[in-house]
């Protein structure tokens, strides 16, 4: 498996040699191999770390991997916990899954204006038991088809046959698991020399929310980089989220309707920049991805999509439980578990892969772009990442196990200050040999100056 994760990213196979994985599965309750895809993928961010790391003059090191631990790691956000408290809830009251006329549908309203236009388009209270009695005189493709249309995020449940007949499945498996491209010419831009941890020196603009492009910044910065985080008063976002995902990261505000010019400086000393806009949206502000290169010959673009670009759905919303439920994933899992109701996967894996498969990929461009040139765009979709973790198989007892709870995995946990409150989280899963990852605190948005540091 670490085999084809370096060459899926244009590393060398022999990297895969350097990784330790121990542990066995199941740890979380699924028939899929949630457990394996975790480990895998946090390993192989490492593995491009110490790689990136060796292409600066370090020794390469060993990476080992936990398995028990890095499935805990793809449940971060769960065991977030401030001063001591209880987890902080991060669903809104009506999103999730709901029976329609002739099937299901599942919502995500966890964005207010997400959560108004579905009320709109339901023309129905603002209650849960109002949406359930609405959605039942709906039929699910067609209610799919009207949210999508309005620019909402509505997945209706499919059996992975069905998936299979839709025309962006076929879209999908003519795509790599990762997508890395040159995308402008410039002449190679060589690695610093080596510092105390990997991505020391190197600078990353943060672009992303919610957790598959916020987990690709916060690995990026667990190994050194300065990363920093932009968003906008106008934006929308979810506390917990911020704060699990913040970790390692500075935050700063820059609504670039209106400081474009100030990205653009931003833009010019950044090494990498992460996005999860869909596709065309930076661009109708002067800033796609060419343009980018032109602005900062050498930069590598790592993009976060729901469905890939390519397709009927390569321009829709989504978010990790949308795509389980519309690829067959939450049918499946009911089937295994013998349950009446879709079933969800233990915890936001497509989510939690993509961001680690998405630092991975920029880390293996930044070592492209010091010895080919160029200027490089890495694409990853939750929907793609979904099709590797299915072709890892499923497990017959994948039931059989207690799910871990915040006190029995004490021993996977830190304790450190930040903006919110004293912060207990999930420490990172990947142990370089000589470099640790660090997860610095996490800090509130617009705390930072929009500037770099040093």
């Amino acid at each position: 498996m670490m085999n084809d994760l370096m060459q899926a990213v244009g590393l060398p196979t022999s990297l895969a040699a350097m990784a330790r994985l121990t542990g066995e599965a199941p740890v979380l309750r699924s028939s899929f191999r949630v457990d394996a895809a975790a480990q895998a993928s946090i390993a192989a961010s490492g593995l491009a770390a110490a790689a990136l790391h060796a292409a600066r003059g370090a020794a390469l090191q060993t990476v080992a991997v936990d398995m028990r631990h890095a499935a805990v790691e793809f449940r971060s956000e769960r065991h977030l916990r401030l001063n001591g408290g209880e987890a902080h809830e991060s669903w809104d009251s009506i999103a999730g899954l709901y029976p329609t006329a002739d099937g299901f549908v599942r919502l995500h309203t966890n964005f207010p204006h997400h959560r108004a236009g579905i009320l709109a388009l339901l023309a129905c209270a603002p209650t849960r038991e109002a949406v359930a009695g609405e959605l039942l005189t709906r039929r699910s493709l067609a209610f799919e088809t009207e949210a999508t249309a309005a620019g909402l995020c509505v997945s209706a449940l499919r059996s992975h046959a069905q998936w299979l007949a839709h025309p962006q499945s076929d879209a999908l498996a003519a795509q790599p698991l990762v997508t890395i491209e040159r995308i402008g010419e410039a002449p190679k831009t060589p690695l610093p020399a080596a510092a105390a941890r990997p991505l020391q020196g190197l600078r990353v603009l943060d672009l992303t929310r919610v957790i598959a492009g916020p987990v690709a910044g916060r690995t990026l910065a667990a190994h050194g980089a300065d990363v920093l985080h932009i968003t906008a008063p106008h934006l929308p976002s979810i506390p917990a989220l911020v704060m699990d995902t913040g970790r390692g990261k500075r935050n700063a505000a820059l609504d670039l309707r209106q400081d474009g010019a100030r990205f653009a400086e931003l833009l010019t000393g950044a090494d990498a920049m992460l996005r999860s806009y869909r596709e065309g949206a930076l661009a109708s502000l002067g800033f796609s991805d060419e343009r980018m290169a032109e602005l900062r010959p050498g930069i590598v673009i790592g993009h976060l999509s729901a469905y890939g670009v390519m397709g009927p759905w390569g321009g829709k919303r989504g978010f990790d439980s949308l795509t389980q439920t519309a690829t067959g994933m939450n049918a499946d899992e009911a089937a295994a578990a013998g349950d009446a109701l879709p079933r969800v996967l233990p915890c936001q894996a497509l989510d939690h892969a993509s961001g680690y498969l998405l630092a991975t990929g920029v880390m293996a461009a930044m070592i492209r772009r010091a010895e080919e040139g160029g200027s490089w765009r890495v694409r990853v979709s939750l929907a793609r990442t979904g099709i590797w973790i299915r072709s890892l198989g499923r497990m017959a007892d994948g039931f059989s196990v207690i799910e871990p709870s915040q006190e029995n995995i004490a021993d996977l946990l830190e304790t450190h200050a930040s903006d919110f409150g004293e912060m207990t989280a999930v420490r990172h899963a990947a142990l370089l040999q000589e470099t640790p990852a660090m997860e610095g605190p996490a800090m509130k948005l617009g705390s930072s100056p929009a500037t770099w540091l040093g």
